[in-house]
């Protein structure tokens, strides 16, 4: 079972949003994937009440996420998607305690990146593997990366912090299709959205492979930059 948990310290990053439209891209993909609404705040409960397609379960940490990812792991889920809160409180670090990947989500910008630096410190000190995701970016032009774009992976890599090639846009459809409780992948399969979508699932599924692969032959320690997602 493969566990993949959004986190930040910071509000805003989009946290929520990532983990409704990669869950529902890779269950349309054919995996059967759980996701766990880990933040009191709820959005993602409030989004799945509000589908009318696909199984997609979610299912809230009132508890902790160790009784679900205990659940999902007997229903026999291939995937767990897990959303945490804004904070570093007990309930996150067991979500990146848990993690096969912990993927942070972050916009182009200072505020949010000099933020990236507590949830990499807590990844790196239980030896997950992490990345960061640059998230509500500007829209290329000609694909050319804007210039806060530019500027945010100077920074980590400054900081020697990995960083996914490639971005998820500031597009109105990301939103629009959360209000009606469906992702961008079920409204359009063909709109730059998804196509976005599909290459950050893409990354993410190669890196869990050598994530897997590592543990499986050398051991648990994948080592902190083992999760980089490379472009699709």
């Amino acid at each position: 079972m493969n566990v993949i948990t959004v986190a930040s310290r910071k509000g805003g990053t989009g946290k929520t949003t990532i983990t409704a439209h990669l869950a529902a891209f890779a269950q349309g993909e054919g995996h059967r994937c759980l996701v766990i609404d880990a933040d009191p705040q709820g959005s993602l409960t409030l989004w799945h009440s509000l589908r009318r397609q696909g199984a997609l379960v979610v299912q809230t940490a009132e508890r902790g996420v160790h009784r679900q990812l205990a659940y999902a792991q007997i229903a026999g889920y291939e995937w767990v998607f897990i959303d945490t809160a804004p904070t570093m409180w007990v309930v996150v670090q067991e979500a990146i305690r848990a993690a096969t990947l912990v993927v942070i989500p972050a916009r182009p910008g200072f505020l949010d990146l000099a933020a990236v630096t507590e949830t990499v410190k807590v990844a790196r000190a239980r030896n997950k593997p992490y990345a960061v995701v640059l998230n509500a970016a500007p829209v290329k032009r000609e694909e050319k990366e804007a210039p806060t774009v530019a500027q945010s992976r100077a920074f980590l890599d400054l900081h020697a912090i990995p960083v996914w090639a490639g971005q998820i846009s500031q597009r109105a459809s990301f939103a629009l299709t959360l209000a009606a409780g469906a992702s961008a992948g079920e409204s359009d399969a063909q709109s730059l959205a998804t196509a976005e979508l599909a290459r950050l699932w893409a990354a993410i599924e190669r890196v869990v492979a050598v994530v897997n692969t590592a543990q499986g032959g050398a051991g648990p320690d994948a080592g902190p930059g083992a999760g980089q997602p490379q472009a699709a």
